[in-house]
């Protein structure tokens, strides 16, 4: 049984912003505003005082826990019910209430009504990880929710014992109806579309392929786009979880192709390049990658060769042997 709590604090933490300095927080709390209505005048100054502090203390860490396409500006609006109702980049409010409440419980008042916007929020923890699962969907089948659940704890262990052992083991995700990708990762946290879920709930691994990226925390300028996603789909054929169910497979090569084409292509070359050329390449690279030592001249450093040579080589004899990951298979043999 999965306990749900609402504890932003414990959201926050788990989304990764929990800061180590003063100085980090408050510059990321400057991109977030209040904006009170141009006449705000029927509130006084130590009602919007206490506001203000209800908002900073409040509203980031829903808009981190959420995802980051959430509104980082909060428009108030004032109403003459009791009641808070509050979501993204908006809440409406009486007058009354603020003027009325402590600080303290205006700002639990604001948290009840964010905390409306998620069909619920569930923190689980096993082992020393902790995963946050906020889904924002209430038709969402509770099987696909599971699985995505226990393929996190499955895998995510692994990649960082593998890759990166300083990873943070609390991690945050987020079902979102008005995503429409696929599913991306972002600090801690990573968003599903759940319109995608729907369409593909077999595909649980897309959590393999998220949560390597947030493994590799490369950062910005750290490497070319195709060698991080090519990295991440190398991984998901590697160490996915049941790749053959969800009909994942790595594309056969042909001459139209090229290692920038990033995803499963770059994948399939990277699986030939540990095979055929030197066992533990792609590690070494995400270790590059990581330290922002990456570069050209690190696949000459590595190999050899350069990487257009070695592309040349795979281009000219590409045969690879694949396994992929199926659970049903390993089910039938137990």
């Amino acid at each position: 049984m999965i306990r749900k709590k609402l504890l932003f604090l414990a959201l926050l933490c788990a989304a990764g912003t929990c800061f180590a300095q003063d100085k980090e927080k408050e510059k990321d709390l400057q991109e977030y505003h209040l904006n009170l209505p141009a006449d705000s005048s029927v509130l006084d100054a130590k009602s919007k005082e206490k506001l203000t502090k209800a908002f900073y203390k409040i509203y980031p860490d829903f808009a981190r826990a959420n995802s980051y396409h959430t509104k980082k500006h909060l428009s108030v609006t004032f109403s003459d019910s009791p009641a808070i109702t509050a979501g993204d980049g908006k809440m409406e409010i009486s007058t009354a209430v603020v003027k009325d409440l402590s600080e303290k419980k205006l700002e639990k008042a604001m948290e009840a009504a964010l905390a409306k916007n998620w069909v619920s929020a569930d923190t689980i923890k096993k082992k020393g990880f902790q995963l946050v699962f906020i889904n924002k969907n209430q038709h969402i089948d509770p099987a696909v929710q599971q699985s995505l659940i226990d393929t996190y704890f499955e895998i995510f262990p692994v990649l960082i014992k593998t890759f990166n052992k300083k990873t943070t083991k609390s991690v945050v995700f987020v079902t979102d109806t008005a995503y429409g990708g696929v599913a991306e990762a972002s600090g801690n946290r990573i968003l599903f579309s759940t319109k995608y879920l729907k369409a593909h709930p077999t595909d649980i691994d897309v959590v393999t392929h998220e949560t390597m990226h947030l493994v590799q925390g490369y950062g910005y300028s750290a490497g070319p786009v195709w060698l991080t996603e090519g990295i991440a789909d190398y991984v998901r054929y590697k160490y996915g979880v049941d790749n053959v169910g969800s009909k994942w497979y790595l594309p056969a090569f042909n001459s139209k192709q090229s290692y920038t084409n990033s995803y499963r292509i770059t994948a399939r070359f990277f699986v030939w390049l540990e095979k055929n050329v030197k066992p533990g390449l792609i590690a070494d690279l995400d270790v590059l990658l990581r330290a922002h030592q990456y570069n050209d001249q690190s696949w000459v450093t590595l190999t050899g060769k350069n990487l257009d040579t070695l592309w040349e080589a795979y281009s000219q004899n590409p045969a690879v042997e694949l396994t992929y990951s199926d659970k049903a298979k390993l089910k039938k043999g137990a």
